[in-house]
């Protein structure tokens, strides 16, 4: 009985410590792989490999090898990338959609409608039914409207024009306002080689100011009344 137990008991601690040794063992493999990196895939060695260094700036996937902001200029003739909120991946799309035949288009509206950016009412009888813009599946038009979401933070000429039209309008109606804004300007640019300037968010400022003095001494006039501006 006896030496039935002690062959047992030694059975089953050898089986303790072989399934003891195999765990580790197992874990100092998985440890050599993780530290040399042995035994991945090769994605995951392609990707351990890509990583950048703390402190360098990281490239997108699809980023050009090149200065595409120059090689665009030198093709088009203009700097797209002047106008506020139109960067240089903004600009690609717009000329791999657009083109550089403007001539397609006789006008801006013509531009514009065919981006699916200006408002296509549905009226009958001198009565419109409903209002908004005609559904249009067009990256062009998509890349204006991310540039012009972009604007919200913009201390430029085009940023206080979003940002006004966004608090009278509401996001949306004003993301499709600038987006039409912005095309104009890429077609004045592209057809006519005008070099955009922008004037600041003080010169809006001041016109925006000169405007609503304006309107109020015609609504005066209307009720015979004068206004005078107060001396500071």
């Amino acid at each position: 009985m006896r030496s039935t137990l002690s062959t047992f008991t030694k059975q089953t601690m050898g089986r303790v410590l072989l399934r003891t040794s195999t765990k580790q063992r197992r874990l100092r493999w998985s440890c050599a792989v993780c530290a040399t990196g042995a035994g991945a895939s090769r994605k995951t060695r392609a990707a351990r490999a890509s990583r950048v260094p703390v402190g360098e700036p990281r490239c997108r996937k699809n980023a050009p090898r090149f200065d595409l902001g120059v090689e665009l200029q030198r093709v088009t003739g203009v700097d797209l990338t002047r106008i506020d909120g139109i960067d240089v991946m903004v600009a690609q799309t717009l000329l791999t959609e657009v083109g550089l035949d403007m001539s397609r288009w006789k006008t801006e509206a013509h531009f514009t409608s065919w981006l699916g950016l200006c408002p296509d009412n549905r009226i009958s009888g001198d009565r419109v039914l409903a209002r908004g813009t005609r559904r249009v599946v067009n990256r062009a038009a998509t890349a204006l409207r991310q540039a012009a979401n972009t604007l919200i933070r913009s201390r430029s000429y085009l940023g206080a024009q979003y940002r006004r039209l966004r608090t009278k309008l509401g996001a949306p109606k004003a993301i499709t306002a600038m987006a039409h804004r912005l095309a104009r300007l890429v077609y004045r640019m592209l057809k006519y080689g005008q070099a955009y300037v922008d004037k600041g968010t003080e010169y809006y400022e001041e016109r925006f100011r000169q405007q609503q003095i304006q309107l109020l001494r015609k609504r005066a006039a209307k009720l015979g009344l004068q206004i005078a501006e107060a001396q500071a």
